[in-house]
């Protein structure tokens, strides 16, 4: 009866993530592994990082359409790249690929995770925003571009229709959008810095009214009744004078001394209410 033929080398099955062009530098790693720390060592890790930077950039360029240039997006992989050399141990048994590869991948997600973020956003409100953009792209292939609704996507991902637009919101967040932008395509559309609000001022008259009105009350009532009656009641001086049979420049005296008391004691409580407020 014959034997079996024997399983050559190129007949087995290749392990995952493998790439036929993926240099061979098994043997380079064992020299390292050999070595003690110093220039020799050094310059060997050196070759292999050169060896893998076609790889590197080829992974990078999964990332290219994610709104950061292919050139930062290289230099990140091959951050990872180096950071797996340092790291790799051959007599653990693991070939270099299968621990290059997502030590690499791994960098470049961190970077989209941590470093690109124009505003904070938790990090499992990011995993939504991941899971809602991929499905909102496979549902709108499936539907002939047509944007899927919430519902849609929530069935799609197991998601729920709160989780969806969580997701949804935030993405947003990833890349800033100038104030000088144009929303919209119309030609009547204005630039977004238009479409902030400015100070009210009346906020400011509000301000001064609650605290004049607790000093208005502790004041006699005298002088309580003629600055009523003069901003309030837009009487005259000479009127005033009249009707509480007093003279004008009586009048004009008190309402004067009276209007900078009162002006010195908002003053002085103006730090107070910064600090309060």
């Amino acid at each position: 009866m014959p034997k079996p033929a024997a399983r050559t080398q190129s007949s087995r099955s290749a392990p995952p993530n493998a790439y036929d062009d993926a240099p061979d530098t098994d043997a380079t790693f064992r020299r390292i592994a050999a070595l003690p720390d110093g220039p020799e060592r050094s310059t060997l890790r050196q070759e292999v990082v050169c060896a893998w930077m076609p790889m590197a950039a080829r992974l990078a360029r999964r990332f290219r359409h994610r709104g950061e240039t292919f050139e930062d997006l290289k230099q990140v992989a091959q951050l990872g790249l180096v950071k797996a050399v340092l790291r790799f141990d051959p007599a653990l048994g693991t070939p270099f690929p299968s621990f290059a590869i997502p030590t690499i991948l791994g960098e470049v997600k961190r970077h989209f995770r941590d470093d690109l973020w124009v505003v904070h956003v938790p990090r499992r409100v990011q995993e939504l925003r991941g899971r809602v953009r991929s499905a909102g792209h496979e549902l709108s292939s499936s539907a002939g571009g047509r944007t899927p609704s919430a519902a849609e996507i929530a069935a799609h991902t197991g998601l729920t229709e709160a989780e969806v637009r969580l997701g949804q919101g935030a993405l947003e967040s990833f890349i800033a959008q100038s104030l000088d932008a144009l929303p919209g395509s119309s030609e009547d559309s204005h630039p977004l810095a238009d479409t902030l609000g400015a100070l009210e001022p009346g906020f400011d008259r509000v301000v001064d009214r609650e605290s004049l009105r607790p000093l208005l009350r502790a004041l006699p009532e005298c002088e309580r009744q003629i600055l009523y009656m003069r901003f309030f009641g837009e009487m005259t001086q000479a009127r005033i004078g009249l009707q509480l049979g007093i003279s004008q420049m009586h009048v004009s005296r008190l309402i004067t001394r009276t209007c900078a008391r009162l002006h010195a004691q908002v003053t002085a409580d103006a730090p107070d209410r910064r600090r309060a407020s």
